[in-house]
């Protein structure tokens, strides 16, 4: 029946009632119910992921109902757990519950779009031209150029078609590969792990055709140097069900709850079989609550907590001789009993390097890599002695079966010259020769920047026939750390309560907490490490990792763990988690992503220092090197440079990537070589050495070195990661900014020359792929849509647990959108057609950085040199980068993209500087894919037609999904170490993963030689398991966990050893006070970024439900004093502002946010109810918008073992959280809805 008759019905629906009145039965129409009756009647449901950087990982089911996805809900299949440890489901959280909407919601992007501007002068344009002329008429003609690019960000796109785009994308990058160069051809895309083949389809078309992939784990600042400088890891972290084994847990400065939903039962079930947790947190964050103790260190002083801590554990526990097992792991498993040589600097003794073979008559008959072979002392014999495991023993060492020494590179505690057991020496305290007075550096303030502490030291002959004094890693620890080894002396502590640094008292003066706290934690962490050997843990986060010297922090909480004896301990360890890092099957998966099936190597660069160098940041740069070296260091070698000088430096000395690379083409500088019958690298080498070529980097704003062309795909930069996000719009888009800052009040270079015209809009064309209308497309000049992560097959890793599984697709992708593999594999085809006639075939000239884990990471033993100076000849691999020659056909892009390349067959796959066979691998591969039919240079080659193509050559390449792969990989390994690996891999040496079986169910992983644990039955993951339990070295100098770094460079900035240094002065708020006034009180806050609560980085803060939840809009967190302070509460409109930029947010005013922060929950997009600011007249920016990315010279050392470049292992970081930013309450909202008034690139900006 009709509901209007219904509705005229309802009356009379009554038909009788009963129990006596209280009831009645009725007519009414009951077909709603039909509603709930077929609500789980699905027509299928799909198993599936979400691709957003999350380290949850998480497997949901998509119901799909008349080909319509309709929501998600939680998979509970993963693979059980053993019996006495919880199992990791269920897994998931709100914000993965709301995913589904995007899929047909209006912020959908469902048609490639494209700038209107662009589009009607390309069409004009391909009315009499080919597309390559086309593209160099409107790019290299400054008024069409800047039409388009000054708009960039404000509207005015119109709907494209495929053809058109692809062809507009391939023309300008043919056209910049033959005009600049391939390497000005770029792509940023972050976080392979959480969808792999999307991350290798744009990183194998940039990589095939000589372009560059931008890092991004250390742009993010999700990279913590400390752990590449202690362990040569570039992140190993404990799975979240190793929580469960720890019996002392400390969550620093890491949000479990909110930021780890899924794995937070781990962290809260633990409590009750008895663990004691320990939060420690500036706020009163979720995380919190959970704690047995809080500890609340003024934000940015972890450092000085951290050295109090260890201070307690040194003297309680070594010094006192407590701890059996704590001093035979620091014999065995650290730099302790190593022997570092002291030098004299302004008349004072300071540690210098450490103690090599080299140093000594006939290298201690070590002949090979004599310089990179540290020493000890045996205490069996008191003779000097080269122990197995450092890093000389992992290069060069001839095979036994070739009659060489190869297999020393171990733990086992031997003599590498003969084999004799030996038992390291810890401290010379009962055998020196001497006490001497040796100066460690302090920046703590209200103390002497150089105190004097005794240290008890051995006086040795060199080779040279001078006399050394050296002392042990263990002794000048203790006296670092302000600890009285019986020697007396100044500057170290009687008591707890002296004010010396380190001490709890000290600490106390600089983070607040109670020094009672202090000793009582540290005592306890200590005492379970040592009744449990190890089982203590510490849980960190961003919260920490975002300060200029995270480092510190970070090195004062691995000091802690490794005195401890937790590391690579189940239950026990570090465990830094910030983004989905971990990509498990790395190994199969980087032939894939690079090309390096076809060619090798590939272009990469390091995210941070491209763009501190391409958005011109270094142009507004307020700290100098001087604020930050040492007053122990050699300062005569750093005066007159600057950052950036010290940037170009480093990339020129081979330390750090370049891109571009040269200021001439690199095709031409081939060209030219051969057509002068010189071979291409020695005319490379003359020329850079005779001034003839030059290097991209001591020219940024050279239009040469501009990058020209910048892919941007699952990643929003221009909303979330893009430090110095202000400087991005001005300097690399010419567009719309609120920049503050005046270049003539920064620092100058001295050796990168500054222009006096700035480049601006240096992007000719900025390309976004992505499935919502994002803060980034907004800015784009073509916007191409992709699939949703429900939309797509893909593969999926997590650091939190040990299963891989799939992205699924539940649906075709909708409208017009492809996945990111479709796109790609398209542009590569179109760029074929387009690009191949034009360029032909060429040969390219590469520079890589002498990377970490291969023999270039023996670099320079001793005091760096650069040869620009003079110091030294420039030799590739050597002083300077590395220089290959390439080939490239570009006629052949498409085939070499569908296919797989014929060097795995004869260069095999390897990774982690380990090497193994490949070409079974590649004939099954061609069973499961099928091979290449069509003639030409893939002909007969397995097919990578479609992304499941793709995933299956991860999953048959990986050891760690491919069980033959795993034992060949650890074999490998033991050629090297020279002990038996393969209990390892033998039990699951016939597992075979494929595609269709982890849709099916989550998989677990196999045991493999490139991570530092196991998977097993018997202990859950954890880093460092396999260099403790099968006596594999670290990947450092030494072999061992480092307490001491001995790089010169390190040493001049006073991080020999672990320090407490304050936050840096960015200088950005005092010429912004009371600058644009409006009457109302400024407050100067510091400025802290965390992640949140209503999304995953920018996914899902624009998603209604979310909008819903939350506040509906960017929204800023200061304490009630503060608010009460300025005259402002909860919900009034704010701008927050700097000399890098404003933004403008609701207030929130809070019991839980300490005196003297503004906390703003990172990438809350500009696109969602945000006003325009008073300040610049233009609509508020996002967080990043008051930041500016500030390097840090210690991060650029390379070439020198561990510190040695690799991509997203080391390098640059954009750390953001020593910022200070001016708040205040806003007068006048302005929407600023009315039409477009003026295009702005710089004159847009506030002067």
């Amino acid at each position: 029946m009709s509901h209007f008759l219904d509705r005229l019905k309802f009356m009379s629906r009554v038909v009788s009632t009963f129990s006596e009145g209280h009831g009645e039965v009725v007519n009414e129409d009951r077909q709603w119910e039909n509603a709930y009756r077929s609500r789980w009647q699905h027509d299928k449901v799909v198993r599936s992921t979400h691709g957003v950087n999350c380290t949850g990982s998480c497997s949901w089911k998509i119901y799909v109902k008349n080909g319509l996805i309709t929501w998600e809900t939680q998979q509970t299949d993963y693979p059980r757990t053993r019996p006495d440890l919880p199992n990791h489901e269920p897994r998931g959280c709100p914000r993965g519950a709301s995913y589904s909407w995007y899929v047909y919601s209006a912020q959908r992007v469902k048609y490639p779009m494209m700038r209107g501007r662009l589009m009607k002068m390309w069409r004009e344009a391909r009315k009499t031209m080919d597309p390559i002329s086309a593209w160099e008429s409107i790019s290299q003609d400054p008024a069409k150029a800047r039409h388009y690019k000054s708009v960039r960000g404000l509207g005015g796109f119109v709907r494209a078609d495929w053809d058109t785009s692809m062809e507009i994308i391939a023309a300008a990058n043919a056209y910049t590969i033959g005009k600049f160069g391939p390497d000005r051809v770029i792509g940023f895309s972050p976080i392979p792990a959480m969808s792999m083949v999307s991350y290798a389809a744009g990183s194998r078309y940039l990589s095939l055709i000589g372009g560059v992939c931008l890092s991004f784990y250390d742009w993010y600042c999700d990279l913590p140097p400390a752990s590449p400088q202690v362990w040569g890891e570039q992140t190993d972290v404990a799975e979240s069900a190793d929580w469960y084994n720890s019996t002392y847990l400390m969550v620093w400065g890491s949000n479990v709850p909110q930021t780890r939903t899924p794995d937070a039962h781990f962290y809260t079930e633990v409590r009750y079989k008895g663990t004691k947790t320990v939060a420690v947190s500036s706020d009163f964050g979720e995380m919190v609550k959970f704690g047995d103790i809080w500890l609340a260190p003024k934000q940015g002083t972890d450092a000085a907590l951290a050295m109090a801590m260890g201070h307690v554990i040194l003297k309680e526990f070594h010094l006192s001789g407590k701890s059996d097992y704590f001093r035979d792991y620091a014999r065995q498993y650290t730099d302790m009993p190593l022997l570092v040589m002291l030098k004299e600097r302004d008349g004072k003794l300071v540690p210098d390097h450490f103690l090599r073979a080299s140093n000594l008559d006939n290298a201690l008959g070590q002949d090979n890599n004599p310089e990179w072979k540290t020493l000890l002392i045996d205490e069996l014999t008191g003779e000097l002695v080269v122990p197995n495991g450092s890093i000389g023993l992992r290069w060069g060492e001839e095979s036994a079966e070739s009659g060489g020494k190869a297999g020393r590179w171990n733990l086992e505690l031997k003599d590498a010259a003969n084999g004799q057991a030996i038992v390291p020496r810890l401290s010379l305290a009962n055998a020196y020769d001497a006490v001497a007075d040796v100066a460690f550096p302090y920046f703590g303030g209200e103390h002497d920047d150089v105190l004097l502490r005794r240290v008890p030291v051995r006086k040795l002959s060199l080779a040279d026939g001078a006399t050394a004094l050296v002392a042990t890693v263990y002794d000048l620890q203790m006296a670092n750390y302000g600890v009285d080894a019986g020697l007396g002396g100044p500057n170290v502590a009687a008591d707890y309560d002296d004010d010396v640094p380190y001490t709890p008292a000290w600490q106390e003066k600089h983070t607040t907490v109670p020094r009672e706290r202090v000793i009582q934690v540290a005592r306890e962490f200590a005492q379970n490490a040592h009744d449990t050997h190890g089982k203590s843990m510490v849980i960190v986060g961003a919260g920490l990792n975002h300060w200029y010297h995270m480092d510190m922090a970070y090195r004062g909480i691995i000091n802690m763990l490794v005195m401890c004896g937790c590391v690579g301990q189940s239950g026990g360890g570090w465990a830094h988690y910030v983004g989905q890092e971990k990509l498990r099957p790395q190994t199969g998966w980087a032939p894939l992503a690079f090309g390096l099936d076809w060619s090798r190597p590939p272009r990469q660069m390091n995210g941070t220092s491209f763009f501190y160098a391409h958005s011109n940041q270094w142009r507004h740069e307020q700290l100098a090197v001087n604020e930050v070296l040492a007053p122990t260091g050699n300062h005569a070698s750093y005066e007159k440079l600057s950052l950036i000088d010290l940037n170009a430096k480093s990339e020129r000395m081979g330390w750090l990537p370049s891109a571009p690379q040269l200021e001439t083409n690199p095709l031409d500088i081939v060209a030219q070589a051969e057509a002068q019958g010189v071979d291409p690298i020695t005319y490379t080498v003359d020329g850079l050495k005779s001034g003839k070529l030059n290097m991209s980097c001591d020219d940024p704003d050279n239009p040469a070195n501009f990058p020209r062309n910048l892919f941007v795909w699952r990643s929003n930069l221009l909303g979330s990661s893009g430090k110095g996000h202000e400087y991005l719009l001005k300097y690399l888009l010419g567009t719309q900014n609120a920049v503050f800052s005046d270049e003539n009040d920064a620092i100058k270079p001295s050796e990168v020359r500054f222009r006096k015209e700035a480049g601006e809009g240096k992007l000719d064309l900025l390309t976004v792929l992505d499935f919502r209308m994002s803060t980034t497309c907004l800015y784009g000049d073509i916007v191409l849509p992709t699939a949703t992560w429900y939309e797509k097959d893909d593969l999926n890793t997590s650091d939190m647990h040990p299963f891989i599984h799939p992205l699924s697709e539940a649906v075709q992708p909708l409208w017009e959108s492809k996945t990111d593999w479709e796109i790609y594999k398209l542009l590569a085809q179109k760029f074929s057609e387009i690009g191949g006639p034009h360029l032909g075939v060429r040969k390219d000239i590469v520079l890589t950085p002498l990377m970490h884990d291969t023999p270039g990471e023996l670099g320079q033993p001793f005091e760096p040199k650069d040869w620009k100076h003079g110091e030294c000849e420039l030799i590739p691999g050597k002083t300077a980068p590395s220089m290959t020659v390439v080939q490239r056909d570009y006629r052949d892009i498409y085939r070499k993209f569908t296919s797989v390349g014929p060097l795995l067959d004869k260069l095999g796959n390897g990774g982690k500087g380990i090497n193994w066979n490949t070409e079974h691998e590649v004939k099954e591969l061609g069973g499961i894919n099928k091979r290449v039919l069509e003639p030409g240079v893939s002909q007969g080659r397995p097919r990578l037609d479609t992304a499941i193509d793709a995933a299956e050559m991860i999953l048959t390449f990986a050891p760690e999904t491919n069980g033959h792969v795993s034992l060949k990989a650890w074999r490998a390994l033991s050629k090297i170490t020279g002990r038996d690996h393969d209990h390892l891999a033998l039990g699951r040496e016939h597992d075979k993963i494929r595609f269709r079986d982890i849709q099916a169910q989550p998989r677990k992983i196999i045991s493999s030689p490139t991570w530092s644990g196991v998977e097993s039955e018997e202990v859950s993951y954890n880093a460092g398991y396999t260099n403790v339990h099968e006596l594999i070295p670290w990947r450092t100098l030494t072999g061992r966990q480092q307490f001491y770094q001995d790089h010169r460079w390190m040493l001049d900035f006073g991080e020999g050893f672990c320090v407490y240094k304050p936050a840096v002065d960015t200088k950005t708020v005092k010429p912004m006070l009371n600058r644009y006034s409006n009457g109302e009180h400024e407050l100067v806050l510091n400025w802290i970024t965390p992640h949140q609560k209503w999304g995953i980085h920018s996914t899902y803060s624009d998603n209604l439900r979310m909008l819903t939840l939350s506040r509906g809009g960017p929204h800023v967190w200061i304490s009630e004093t503060e608010a009460k302070q300025a005259g402002l509460v909860d919900n009034d409109w704010v701008e927050v502002f700097n000399i890098n930029g404003v933004v403008t947010a609701r207030l929130v005013v809070s019991q839980r946010v300490p005196v003297g922060m503004c906390l703003m929950y990172h990438a809350q997009e500009k696109i969602v109810n945000v006003p325009g600011a008073q300040t610049s007249g233009k609509r508020g920016g996002i967080h990043n918008s008051v930041t500016r990315a500030v390097l840090k010279p210690t991060h650029m050392i390379g070439g020198y073992a561990q510190q040695a470049y690799g991509f997203n292992y080391y390098g640059t970081v954009g750390s953001n959280r020593d910022e200070f930013v001016v708040l205040r309450k806003m007068t006048k909202i302005d929407w600023l809805e009315g039409p477009l008034e003026q295009e702005a690139t710089n004159e847009g900006a506030v002067k």
